[in-house]
């Protein structure tokens, strides 16, 4: 059974004030005499007092809290991200609201409407492939959105992110350049950003005058998911040798499988990665990858976010942030 919450009313008796006292010092200490401040404070931390918003979201038409979806709370570029998110809300006093949806825009849409409820102030979403119904819904909401990871693609209001295509076009030349012809593509989950970088692979390969080939897996990204891929592609591909991979999780995978086999990295197989996960900066040789400024994603998108809120104008619409591709010894 639910314990009933101490109330304002509860805080006043125990003090010997006026309810309207309570309130006027939680919205601001100053407007109470030093006296009853202490007093006040010490009730409020007897009782555990719990705040309650919900009067001033109804009468305000506003909860300083700002919705994040994210499509996933296990994978560290996600995490870093939401790290420099909430810096940024925290230091301004906004509360941050976070739903994953593990990249089912079925689930975001259902996310998306409990966020919406709450009368949220902003939103922060982490794909462009929205349900109709959940543009339905952002449109009647009438807030500012920023979409993160990707500074290319059309977006609904703002964006803050870097050029898929681009960073995976020179990653997957940068490997080519080193001699290498039979580059396969490791793919997972097929996200929207995944298909991105399948198509910056493929225009190097292309450019290159090669047959692109992929290996691609609905399954969520993972170090198995990394060694099977990687599996399936020496299986169809025998020739295979060099490998370019979504995500480093995959291609910390196809590490280990390497590993296992006793074939030498780079010189019997070239791996590159993205995003410069720490796992694949520290291992020897350091994983090829591209790094991408995900905690300093998180900071902007939120400050922008504010300024949109406050009713300014921000530009650019789609904010780059560049990449830096990192060759490391894998490649």
């Amino acid at each position: 059974m639910k314990k009933k919450r101490p109330v304002l009313q509860d805080v006043a008796d125990r003090v010997g004030v006026t309810k309207m006292t309570v309130s006027r010092f939680l919205r601001n200490p100053e407007q109470v005499s030093v006296a009853l401040r202490g007093k006040i404070a010490a009730v409020l931390d007897e009782l555990g007092y719990i705040p309650n918003r919900a009067p001033d979201i109804l009468s305000n038409a506003t909860s300083r809290a700002i919705g994040v979806l994210l499509p996933s709370l296990t994978n560290q570029v996600f995490a870093e991200v939401l790290c420099g998110v909430e810096s940024v809300l925290d230091a301004h006093g906004y509360q941050t609201m976070l739903a994953h949806y593990g990249y089912k825009p079925e689930r975001e849409e259902e996310r998306l409407k409990s966020m919406l409820s709450w009368n949220i102030d902003g939103l922060i979403l982490s794909e462009r492939t929205h349900t109709p119904r959940a543009l339905k819904m952002i449109g009647v909401a009438g807030i500012p959105v920023v979409e993160l990871m990707d500074s290319v693609s059309p977006c609904l209001d703002i964006a803050v992110g870097f050029d898929n295509f681009e960073a995976a076009r020179q990653m997957t030349a940068a490997i080519l350049q080193r001699g290498r012809r039979n580059v396969a593509y490791l793919g997972a989950r097929l996200d929207e950003r995944t298909i991105i970088k399948q198509q910056g692979y493929e225009q190097a390969m292309r450019d290159a005058g090669l047959v692109p080939y992929s290996v691609m897996a609905q399954r969520s990204s993972s170090y198995s998911s990394g060694i099977e891929l990687f599996r399936q592609a020496r299986r169809e591909y025998p020739q295979l040798n060099g490998i370019f991979c979504t995500n480093d999780d995959l291609a910390v995978g196809a590490v280990f499988e390497c590993r296992r086999l006793g074939l030498r990295i780079p010189d019997d197989m070239a791996i590159a990665g993205f995003h410069g996960h720490d796992i694949g900066q520290a291992m020897e040789p350091r994983l090829a990858s591209v790094l991408t400024p995900r905690e300093r994603m998180g900071r902007l998108s939120a400050e922008r976010l504010l300024a949109r809120i406050r009713g300014e104008t921000v530009t650019p619409q789609r904010l780059d942030l560049g990449f830096t591709l990192s060759p490391g010894g894998s490649i």
